[in-house]
């Protein structure tokens, strides 16, 4: 009798400890940032203009999104580029989005509201300036844009940003000397077409696609951004040193270039969230990012800049800690 209490003793000492390793282990599972645990809820990311690359961008993103994370809602909201959707996500309104590193640099620069709470995730690709006129324009460099008519970009847009800058190294101010007009990449192309302006100035991935439709029913030319004007603009410092020395190719828009390269400058897109973004999350998204690259890069030539190699350097801004994850989780 003492000897079948001792074997049932045993056992039920087996089996509380069996129940306890697996409540352990799940309990484990739960707490240690393994980065495995699907993400659910819902977010909200911020892109650009409805004709912009941010825009067509996040589109094809939110697709590929709500493949990889089915317990996610997703929310896409337009803008009018870098500086609004930086103020949008620092203060809340957007968790996710994408901005121009000069643009992140000014923020963070100048203090804005939330400024200490942004975390970057993905080095995306590079934004060239277009400085786009009539082919039949006398206008053959920045500094020819005096007295001129000149999309300029909408306030919120990190292409305001860079266009007054520039107008600012060839000594044009950009408010007194030319009249500048606060349109957006989805305005700026009829109102050229119709004479409203000479000019206009655009920021976004290769090719745009505002600006290769275009380029097919107006006979337009890309102004080149010569060296001397970017020394100038790099000698200013500061958010000014995220900006580089490149070259629009030839085939970038085959009707207007007809064959040409076109100097100019280049500034990072870098994808963006806050320190307060749950880091399952981040990994989640920073992974689709990443994997996604060639099958929306067949729609968005530009998506398929983004390289694993130099995703993670985020600067001006840290990488978070969600997005630390998958790259330590893909590190060879």
């Amino acid at each position: 009798m003492l000897h079948a209490l001792s074997r049932f003793g045993r056992h039920r000492t087996l089996q509380a400890g069996a129940v306890l390793a697996v409540v352990l282990g799940l309990l484990a599972w739960w707490l240690l940032p393994l980065g495995e645990r699907t993400p659910s809820g819902s977010l909200t990311f911020s892109t650009g203009v409805p004709s912009g690359v941010y825009q067509r961008y996040g589109e094809r993103l939110e697709g590929a999104l709500a493949k990889d994370m089915p317990e996610v809602s997703i929310k896409l909201l337009t803008s009018e580029g870098s500086q609004q959707n930086l103020a949008r996500v620092a203060t809340g309104e957007a968790d996710f989005t994408i901005a121009t590193a000069d643009a992140v640099a000014t923020y963070v620069r100048d203090g804005r509201p939330g400024a200490h709470l942004l975390r970057g995730c993905v080095r995306l690709y590079d934004d060239y300036v277009q400085l786009v006129v009539p082919r039949d324009s006398d206008i053959g460099s920045v500094a020819d844009l005096r007295g001129k008519r000149v999309g300029v970009g909408q306030e919120g847009s990190g292409v305001r940003l860079v266009a007054d800058r520039l107008l600012n190294a060839a000594g044009i101010h950009p408010t007194q000397d030319v009249t500048a007009v606060p349109a957006g990449i989805n305005t700026m192309p009829d109102r050229l077409v119709s004479g409203d302006l000479d000019a206009f100035f655009w920021s976004g991935g290769l090719p745009t696609g505002a600006v290769q439709e275009l380029s097919q029913r107006f006979a337009i030319k890309l102004v080149p951004l010569d060296e001397d004007l970017i020394k100038e603009l790099q000698s200013i410092g500061g958010s000014a040193r995220y900006y580089r020395s490149a070259t629009i190719p030839a085939d970038a828009y085959r009707f207007a270039q007809r064959g040409v390269s076109v100097p100019t400058i280049a500034v990072a897109n870098l994808l963006i969230t806050t320190d307060r973004t749950d880091p399952a999350m981040t990994e989640a998204f920073t992974r689709t990012v990443i994997n996604s690259r060639d099958r929306i890069g067949r729609e968005v030539h530009a998506a398929q800049l983004v390289d694993l190699r130099t995703a993670i350097y985020t600067d001006p801004l840290e990488v978070h800690e969600g997005a630390k994850r998958y790259y330590r989780s893909v590190k060879p």
